[in-house]
């Protein structure tokens, strides 16, 4: 069964509840004054515009701690050439909290393509350049400048993406945790509700931070290992096959010297900060039982796993092993002398946690100080409502899971309609179309394993790949009683679902597709099927396209009977790992049988911690077994590859022509050069103001920004 965990309302309120609740979390010095604050308790400190909304980080984890007592502060987009900006609110009673933003600043700078992007969607007026590079990174150093005796709290999905040696795509290698790079005290992982409020209430309570190595979702530098506690190394997790005969790759300096001794030496001299014993081991016999809460997994170092190829896939294999809050493991690494601890993942947080955190006094506008600027994030969700967290889709181009993990939380029915008529009553400019009801995916509400023991103690990456486990729940009557409800309410004129659908757990349920495709459709319904051929697909850990085929069969039926027209609108992406030119062909080919033309693609992107990533990097695939003749996977990385891969899925711009035809040459392709309704290309270069939409049928559209909205995500 899933451990238990202390409820988030569970804690003493801190005495400065007395102050009340800000209609803001101030942002300046005059502010504070007008609340009659003489400082602050905690001080968040983000990559992105201050927006009052559960949407937003700063926000859901600023309301959440002011609920428990403690005054906090904002610093929003600080000016990071100087620590002037970080001292604007004084020096923080507690501890401050370091966030990039809902994005990864690297994503959030750059392209696909490693081009410096123009645009900021979580900036005033859609500004670029108000963050830095690795934000985390340099707000922790200035905010250490400012208040060198100030513990710094990391989080957001920056760090949590970041907590072990990880490749860096925009630097092309393996960088160390964020946690040693920044220097910080601790790092939080996840979304991070519970950690951040227990962390809170214990360090009120004069608890030195260095004592705090318990909460879940956590990580921390420790050098030793704590009395009782069992240490064993990743090969008995997953076995990597055979390595270098006069070196162990698992063992630590001091680990390999005591094997060479053959005993175990242990010193008399406990550990000053917390009664541990500074210890150097010889590894437990492959087959030793142990207590899972006691045990630590030690990973490949982060010397070896960006030296090794095979061990990086290794590490991130079994870092996705370890994922399940109900029998994961504590992980431990070493990074440049300092080992970095990973305590198992957050309990997930319970319906009525999740109204909590959704219930707090949110104002759902931006700070007053833009002065009606737009912030074109705000713009997207200000009349979208999350209904749920987590996906157990595994899709390994996503890192949904590492972050929020594969249990979904769910809100309460009367929490979601409460907030659409608070959305109706308060928000302005509302005009009676809620935009979206969903998440991370917009039909995996209320979904889950039909049995708690089984959920608990599964350690599979996805529960719908390759099919639909028979273990899960697919029942979707509470999200189509759900739709029902909400479109019912007085002052709503439609609800859309704009969220990533799951159409292979829709076909599930024929009602749910009615529902849907009757009543939520606003003339176009976006899913992702990201590719038609099984070796990438494979990769990806999606359905094959028999499933969209289902789906799209499903579709049209039920917009005849509704008599609408509607258009169902497939993404895909372009240079994942396992893709071959000629699988770009075939999809090509695809798109124009069916009539598809692509205004905006997407191509691979990237992103810290995830299983494509690792696929990407170290051309090994970490879904099977690993060892040194294991599968290898073709990965496109040649920048001119990526940009045929991606040509290949706007087949019909005029400007992308020349470079389709000498591929199709190269690959003996030729018969698909010409006029005919089987050529990819016409044998003569069309013009560029030739494009029509084909059948009527519109263009396809994505934007490029990969976590554009993290909870819009395409599945």
């Amino acid at each position: 069964m899933m451990p238990l965990a202390a409820p988030l309302s569970s804690y003493p309120k801190y005495w400065a509840e007395c102050y009340g609740i800000a209609p803001f979390l101030p942002t300046t010095r005059a502010e504070m004054d007008t609340l009659g604050w003489d400082s602050c308790d905690i001080i968040i400190v983000t990559g992105d515009a201050y927006v009052d909304h559960p949407s937003f980080g700063m926000a859901v984890i600023g309301r959440l701690l002011e609920k428990q007592g403690f005054r906090v502060g904002i610093i929003d987009q600080p000016n990071w050439q100087s620590a002037n900006d970080f001292a604007e609110l004084g020096k923080p009673n507690l501890f401050f909290g370091i966030a990039a933003g809902n994005m990864d600043s690297m994503i959030n700078r750059y392209t696909a393509d490693k081009r410096a992007r123009s645009d900021d969607a979580y900036t005033p007026n859609d500004k670029a350049g108000h963050r830095p590079d690795r934000a985390v990174i340099v707000y922790t150093q200035r905010c250490k400048e400012a208040f060198p005796d100030s513990p710094i709290i990391i989080g957001s999905i920056e760090a949590s993406l970041r907590r072990i040696a990880h490749y860096d795509y925009w630097d092309d290698e393996v960088r160390r945790s964020v946690l040693v790079d920044s220097q910080a005290d601790m790092l939080l992982y996840g979304n991070a509700e519970r950690a951040i409020t227990e962390l809170a209430n214990r360090l009120s309570m004069n608890e030195p931070i260095a004592n705090i190595t318990d909460i879940r979702g956590t990580a921390f530098v420790r050098n030793t290992l704590p009395n009782g506690w069992t240490l064993i190394d990743s090969t008995r997790v997953d076995r990597p096959g055979k390595v270098e005969q006069h070196t162990n790759p698992y063992q630590t300096d001091e680990e390999r010297a005591a094997a060479t001794g053959g005993k175990c030496q242990i010193s008399s001299a406990p550990n000053a900060n917390d009664g541990s014993q500074v210890v150097t081991l010889k590894f437990l016999p492959k087959h030793s039982k142990t207590d899972r809460s006691k045990t630590v997994i030690r990973l490949p170092s982060y010397k070896k796993v960006k030296s090794d190829p095979v061990l990086y896939a290794h590490a991130s294999r079994v870092l996705h092993l370890e994922t399940n809050p109900g029998n994961a493991r504590a992980l431990v690494q070493e990074n440049d002398g300092k080992d970095v601890w990973l305590t198992p993942p957050p309990i997930p947080l319970s319906t009525d946690e999740m109204d909590e955190v959704f219930g707090l006094p949110y104002q759902r506008v931006p700070h007053p100080k833009y002065e009606g600027r737009p912030i074109p994030a705000y713009e997207m969700i200000r009349f979208s409502i999350n209904i749920m967290r987590g996906c157990f889709g595994g899709c390994t181009f996503c890192s949904i899971t590492e972050h929020e993990g594969r249990i979904i939380q769910n809100r309460s029915e009367e929490s979601i309609l409460q907030e659409i008529e608070d959305i109706r009553d308060k928000t302005p400019g509302f005009t009676g179309t809620i935009s979206d009801l969903g998440g991370p995916t917009a039909n995996m509400y209320r979904l889950a394993c039909k049995d708690p023991k089984i959920e608990a103690a599964c350690r599979l990456p996805s529960c719908v790949y390759p099919g639909i486990c028979e273990n899960l729940n697919t029942d979707h009557d509470p999200l189509i009683k759900l739709y029902k409800k909400a479109r019912k309410i007085k002052g709503v004129k439609r609800i859309l679902i704009a969220s990533g659908l799951r159409y292979d757990l829709a076909v599930e349920s024929p009602e749910y597709v009615e529902e849907l495709v009757t009543h939520h459709v606003g003339g176009y319904l976006k899913i992702a099927p990201e590719h038609t051929e099984q070796a990438p697909l494979s990769k990806m850990m999606k359905p094959g396209i028999g499933s969209y085929d289902r789906f799209k069969t499903m579709f049209e039926k039920f917009t005849k009977k509704a008599g609408k027209k509607q258009y169902l609108i497939p993404y895909f992406i372009a240079a994942h790992p396992g893709t071959e030119d000629n699988d770009m062909v075939n999809l090509a080919l695809w798109l124009k049988k069916n009539n598809f033309q692509a205004d905006q693609v997407q191509t691979f992107y990237p992103s810290p911690m995830a299983t494509a990533t690792t696929m990407y990097h170290t051309g090994r695939n970490p879904l099977k077994g690993l060892n040194y003749k294991s599968e290898r996977i073709n990965t496109v990385k040649s920048l001119e590859q990526r940009r045929l891969h991606k040509a290949l899925l706007r087949y019909h711009d005029s400007g992308n022509w020349k470079v389709i035809k000498d591929l199709l040459l190269k690959m003996g392709k030729k018969s698909l050069i010409g006029d005919g309704p089987n050529c990819l290309i016409p044998a003569s270069p069309p013009s560029k103001h030739s494009r029509q939409h084909p059948r009527g049928k519109p263009f396809l559209t994505k934007h490029t920004k990969a976590g554009y909205t993290p909870s819009k995500r395409k599945k």
